[in-house]
């Protein structure tokens, strides 16, 4: 494409220079017509015409692929035929011409190469110097070169002459074709700079938008697309402030960088944290017309953190949760054992007996509360192994037919009968459990509750395949808010008027100990749903059982 356009320019140059040369010969013609012969002056005109044509059919091939090179040899050919007969038509050796045939070598070598610069250097001197001895013996006398002129300058000049031009020539090879190595070496290929600026743009991993000084969007990336959901034509010439509301850039970005974080809703309503970092743009006159802005999704980043910070926090909490829970069983111990020896003392009256009974029962309760503290903070390493999921889903159902919370509701397992899960059963049947304890108290009223489980496949970055196991618990209850997702699986914390806060806690250990994830969301027809992901890889088959892989 650079070669080409080059070619194109050298010919509409030649092509301009051509006619300015027509012009000034029939003004010339015209103001003296002793100045140029009528044999000399139609020559001219008709060299200068079909320069003209060549030109303007070379330009037309130009358009056609393949034809580069043999129409670029054409045109250095033309231009030394071209020079060589203007020569021949104005004077021959007495001509003030032949100065052209150093812009004919000079194009060779920025068209072509210094070989071909060389051969045509070549090829120039062979033609000056035919022309010459044709003129010295008086073969151009029809075209109105005389003899006597070249011979009056004798043969010493007459070679000296030819040896200038063939030094002129060949120097003009060497420095012409080394400047246009150098010019190809340090030139800016902007066709390629601006493939290279919009394969960038394109690829990259976050949010690139341009907008001008009044707020209007420009350039906006296929990232940008994604995460919006309007392509570039929709976005181009809207304002920022109707794509980010919440995107609120000061006249301070127009001077130096700025960058910061915003909140927004994406296409599906979902809440997405984005940060961006905005900085100047300046135009051919060094001022500011507007700022480039990178935006990128930090949703899934702040979420980790998040995470993070809970598990931390748990960890401290589980830590200090079992060193109280032990140190209160002890007394507890004492307590419960001497009121036990106390009941069994016959002498008791009636009240007694019934206050003895109540410290029985609420010491035994503190006890399960104690147990729940260490089985949170000291959690059991998972003793994972291929089991049925639907048979334990089926003795879980029919374990709470007899619990009360769950008179007045329904519950549905939508659970394949042949899915296998790879975990400790026990646990997972703790979590299911507490799941379901929880979504019974969410439903005072009644309501369905309903367990689903299936098997779901992906690949990493890194393309490793991997399995997990997606069970879902979904309520009919009141709901969750923001406020309460983000506490939901803390320890002691709890909306019940009666709960402990540890239910959901112990989930949250059990499935982290497994190395899962789970997450609690407003479900779309009300309620609640409850997302467990356990990878379903088995450490001693290393295959998928519920699908061979």
């Amino acid at each position: 494409m650079k070669n080409e356009r080059r070619l194109r320019l050298f010919i509409i140059a030649r092509t301009v220079v051509t006619i300015l040369f027509l012009v000034s010969t029939i003004i010339l013609k015209l103001s003296d017509a002793d100045a140029i012969g009528d044999v000399q002056f139609n020559g001219i005109i008709e060299l200068m015409v079909f320069s003209c044509l060549f030109s303007a059919v070379s330009l037309a091939i130009l358009r056609r692929q393949g034809w580069l090179a043999l129409l670029t040899r054409l045109q250095i050919f033309w231009d030394i035929l071209f020079v060589t007969l203007l020569l021949m038509l104005t004077d021959g050796i007495s001509s003030p011409y032949s100065f052209l045939y150093l812009l004919a070598i000079m194009n060779a070598g920025m068209l072509l190469n210094r070989q071909q610069a060389l051969y045509t250097a070549g090829l120039c001197v062979i033609l000056y110097g035919a022309m010459v001895d044709m003129q010295y013996y008086g073969m151009l006398r029809s075209i109105g070169l005389s003899a006597e002129v070249a011979r009056q300058r004798g043969d010493v000049v007459i070679f000296y002459t030819l040896f200038l031009h063939l030094v002129g020539f060949v120097l003009a090879a060497i420095m012409g074709s080394h400047l246009a190595e150098r010019a190809r070496v340090t030139e800016v290929n902007y066709e390629e700079l601006k493939q290279l600026h919009s394969t960038i743009v394109e690829h990259l991993e976050s949010g690139l938008m341009t907008i001008t000084r009044d707020g209007l969007i420009r350039v906006f990336n296929p990232y940008l697309e994604k995460l919006t959901n309007l392509t570039q034509v929709q976005a181009y010439g809207r304002p920022v402030s109707s794509v980010f509301p919440s995107l609120a850039i000061s006249n301070e970005a127009l001077l130096h960088l700025t960058q910061g974080e915003f909140f927004c809703r994406g296409p599906a309503g979902s809440a997405m944290t984005i940060g961006y970092a905005a900085v100047p743009f300046r135009g051919g006159q060094e001022e500011v017309t507007g700022l480039i802005v990178t935006l990128k999704d930090l949703t899934g980043l702040k979420q980790m953190e998040l995470a993070l910070k809970r598990s931390d926090r748990l960890a401290a909490l589980g830590e200090l949760a079992a060193r109280m829970a032990h140190e209160i069983r002890n007394p507890l111990a004492a307590i419960s054992g001497s009121v036990q020896l106390l009941s069994e003392h016959g002498s008791l009256r009636d009240h007694e007996s019934r206050l003895l009974a109540i410290v029985m029962r609420e010491s035994d309760r503190l006890n399960g509360l104690i147990t729940d503290f260490l089985a949170y903070a000291r959690p059991t390493p998972p003793k994972q192994e291929w089991f049925n999921l639907y048979q334990l889903a089926t003795d879980l159902q029919s374990l709470l037919l007899a619990d009360t919370r769950f008179a007045n509701k329904i519950m549905r397992f939508q659970i394949p009968e042949e899915l296998r899960a790879w975990a400790d059963r026990s646990q997972l049947h703790q979590v299911l459990l507490n799941l379901l304890h929880n979504s019974a108290d969410a439903m005072p009223d009644g309501g369905e509750v309903t367990v689903t489980a299936d098997i779901q496949f992906g690949s990493d970055d890194a393309g490793t395949s991997f399995s997990m196991l997606c069970l879902k618990v979904t309520d009919q209850g009141s709901g969750i808010d923001e406020e309460t997702s983000q506490h939901l699986f803390e320890p002691f914390w709890t909306t019940k008027p009666s709960g402990t806060g540890l239910g959901l806690a112990t989930v949250y250990r059990i499935v982290e100990g497994h190395g899962g994830m789970v997450q609690a969301d407003p479900s779309a027809t009300g309620g609640t749903v409850v997302t467990v992901l356990l990878p379903m890889l088995g450490e001693e088959k290393g295959e998928n059982q519920n699908t061979g892989r």
